[in-house]
């Protein structure tokens, strides 16, 4: 079988940065035969310009929302965020499923391989079917009422159902403000061992519900006509209320963490947090909330940290590599092969799929991209 070999300036296996002498082989479906000194790597060699390593890895999209690119305004707080979503998210059955495929495109281009996607219905179905990418579906469950409890889950079962038939599948919950204890319950057996994603500490106001029962998560469930008049406040914040629901997923996927404090990650630490990684999304933070993540925080306590785009309805593209260069900005002092790590391996591995993604390592058929110098661009080479 014929070989392809590729030389750049830096290969990055996943795992560590590597000098330019050295040479990637793989096959032409993709899959990793070596890494060799170019001294040993006989003829062929393409020569490059650049940092070589294997397709990003973006674990938090909504990929149903793609046709909301640009509708609703930025810096509006998450409640007025949300509420937009759920009202504006309509559109012609056409439209939605074109943008789906533009923006899937969209991520091919731009490097990813395999996607942590959260399903509220079946609109990604057809394209999924066609295998671009790998995907890990989160099917999302929401009800705040305890009385729509049943009826939420079994919508959400009959989704996980049809998805788990052509890519590995949970049903998750939304947010700790939009599931009920009684959903909970119901949705818990659909994670064990598998990846459980939630919404983890996106606002302020989310500590504030759950410590005080006050801020706009209130106002939220006023504006959709939500009796809240059941609910007492734990006294905790919102981390440390849910947490202990999720011990028995495989793997445990907090998204955002905007406001996550330190108490929350020592107590995470307490807990044993050898499968928990927090996924920012920070260009989404900043569309939404004109807020970032305590990415400094998370790396002084040694967090295993992953990447996501978030949607189209709160980002302006669906780049791991933009979110990269937008932490580069804000936080100059972290280094480039460990942001690339989180996009890459340690992203793998919070989807459970680091056996063939997420590293440059033999046998596995992880794509290959070059990041060109200056991180100018991506490019596509497996």
């Amino acid at each position: 079988m014929h070989l392809q070999k590729f030389q750049a300036d830096q290969i990055f296996t996943g795992k560590e940065m590597l000098t330019g002498n050295h040479v990637l082989i793989c096959n032409t479906d993709g899959i990793v035969k070596d890494i060799v000194d170019n001294t040993e790597a006989g003829d062929d060699i393409q020569k490059l310009s650049g940092i070589l390593a294997p397709g990003f890895i973006n674990c938090h999209c909504h990929l149903e929302l793609s046709q909301m690119r640009g509708l609703i305004p930025e810096k509006t707080g998450l409640v007025d965020f949300v509420f937009a979503v759920v009202t504006q998210r309509h559109f012609p059955e056409e439209e939605i499923l074109d943008a789906i495929t533009q923006a899937e495109t969209e991520m091919i281009v731009n490097g990813i391989v395999a996607v942590g996607d959260v399903c509220n219905n079946l609109n990604t179905l057809k394209q999924k079917e066609q295998k671009n990418l790998w995907y890990y579906n989160f099917i999302e469950a929401s009800g705040w009422l305890p009385g729509i409890a049943q009826q939420r889950f079994l919508r959400s079962k009959e989704y996980y159902e049809i998805y788990s038939e052509i890519f590995p599948a949970s049903m998750v919950p939304h947010a700790p403000y939009s599931v009920s204890d009684d959903l909970w319950q119901l949705i818990t057996p659909f994670y064990k061992d598998k990846v459980a994603s939630i919404h983890n500490q996106e606002t302020a106001f989310e500590d504030e519900l759950f410590l005080q029962n006050t801020g706009d998560l209130v106002r939220m469930y006023e504006m959709m006509k939500i009796d809240h008049s059941f609910y007492k406040p734990t006294g905790k914040t919102s981390l440390q209320t849910y947490f202990n629901k999720l011990q028995s997923a495989g793997q445990v996927l907090l998204v955002h963490n905007t406001y996550t404090k330190e108490e929350d990650i020592k107590f995470i630490k307490k807990a044993g947090d050898n499968n928990i990684s927090f996924c920012l999304c920070i260009n989404a933070n900043q569309y939404i909330e004109h807020s970032i993540p305590p990415i400094n925080l998370l790396r002084e306590h040694g967090c295993n940290i992953v990447l996501g785009t978030d949607s189209l309805a709160s980002n302006r593209g669906l780049s791991i590599l933009n979110e990269i260069k937008t932490i580069q900005e804000n936080f100059p002092s972290v280094a480039l092969e460990e942001m690339l790590k989180w996009a890459t391996f340690n992203g793998a591995k919070a989807l459970q799929m680091d056996d063939k993604l997420g590293s440059l390592e033999k046998g596995k058929q992880p794509g290959v991209i070059l990041l060109e110098p200056n991180l100018r661009n991506v490019i596509r080479l497996l």
